[in-house]
């Protein structure tokens, strides 16, 4: 398994297993690319001058980061002109970014968010990048937000790179899940993990206890139930592991198992749920259920959801299989 590139992992699935077009291979290697040159940005920090806030506000009102500008752009110069998209979408931007009409257009509508955590970014934690791919409906030649707006059943690709110590680019195409390892030294991500594995059973979770005060009765009831240890009906003690960084918490599920939650609730009770539908939850949901685990919104299955907006927010429930189905049986007690 060591010395397998991504790029000839990606050629093996096109031409051994028929896992992947040639389209979407390039679409990956380009997608692979940026996130090599936004894993540069991130480690140069403040020698390249890149932390603090930008001075400007995303779609959701939220401040943003300089590093969450220069992600967001680097991304879609890298992948505007390779001729594999048919229009790209960010949780940076508004509205769709169309491809422009100099280049040639491709099949696939790529959606990312471009730096996950980027709360982190300027006490040296842990960030990174998610994105999802879907196909554009047929006869779509200028794709609009309604095109976007598939369930996550209907991703053909989706994968996340972490910003930690070493760099990983974790990716799905509905095969199983892999993990790639960046050599600095070469510029290739390696493979370093295939068909990875999330344990049914786990004795981890992963939520923001600050917010306890406005959960729903079946949250609480499961997170006193991991408190109570050995003590209480479960009969084993719990250990809770926080980042604040999605890519880090779903990362770590990923090796060891766990449950992560980021559930509705009711500080905001005109919101659903915190994390991003498109950029988020569907992507994690993809890679976590190929990975055999589970992912709902404490009521429904998250793939299954038929987006309403570009930017729409839903609870999330992840991880270990048995853990995440004991959560949902709550919610429908």
């Amino acid at each position: 398994m060591p010395g397998i590139t991504l790029t000839r992992f990606l050629i093996d699935q096109q031409y051994q297993t028929q896992a992947v077009s040639s389209d979407l291979r390039l679409l990956v290697e380009v997608v692979a690319r940026a996130i090599k040159a936004i894993s540069v940005n991130v480690g140069k920090g403040a020698l390249a001058g890149v932390l603090g806030e930008a001075g400007t506000g995303n779609v959701q009102g939220e401040a943003q980061k300089k590093l969450d500008v220069i992600a967001n752009e680097i991304l879609l110069e890298a992948n505007e002109w390779g001729g594999h998209l048919a229009a790209m979408a960010s949780e940076e931007m508004d509205d769709p970014h169309a491809i422009p009409h100099r280049y040639p257009k491709g099949e696939f509508l790529l959606l990312f968010d471009p730096l996950d955590g980027s709360s982190n970014i300027d006490v040296n934690v842990s960030v990174g990048t998610i994105f999802s791919v879907l196909r554009c409906p047929d006869g779509v030649s200028l794709p609009t937000e309604k095109d976007f707006l598939q369930p996550g059943t209907k991703q053909v690709c989706a994968g996340f790179a972490v910003f930690g110590p070493s760099t990983v680019l974790v990716l799905t195409l509905g095969n199983g899940v892999h993990a790639f390892t960046l050599d600095r030294e070469m510029g290739s991500f390696v493979l370093t993990q295939a068909n990875i594995r999330i344990p049914e059973d786990t004795q981890e979770f992963a939520i923001n206890m600050s917010n306890m005060r406005f959960w729903e009765p079946p949250v609480k009831r499961y997170v006193d139930e991991l408190l109570a240890g050995k003590t209480g009906v479960r009969g084993k003690d719990f250990n809770m592991r926080w980042v604040a960084s999605m890519v880090a918490d779903v990362y770590r599920i990923l090796q060891r198992g766990g449950i992560f939650m980021y559930p509705r609730d009711l500080k905001d009770p005109k919101k659903p749920g915190r994390l991003r539908l498109m950029y988020e939850a569907n992507p994690m949901a993809f890679i976590v259920e190929q990975a055999g685990g589970a992912a709902s919104t404490g009521r429904e299955r998250i793939l299954d959801l038929q987006p309403t907006e570009l930017h729409q927010r839903v609870a999330v429930v992840l991880g270990s299989k048995n853990e995440v189905e004991r959560v949902a049986s709550y919610h429908s007690a």
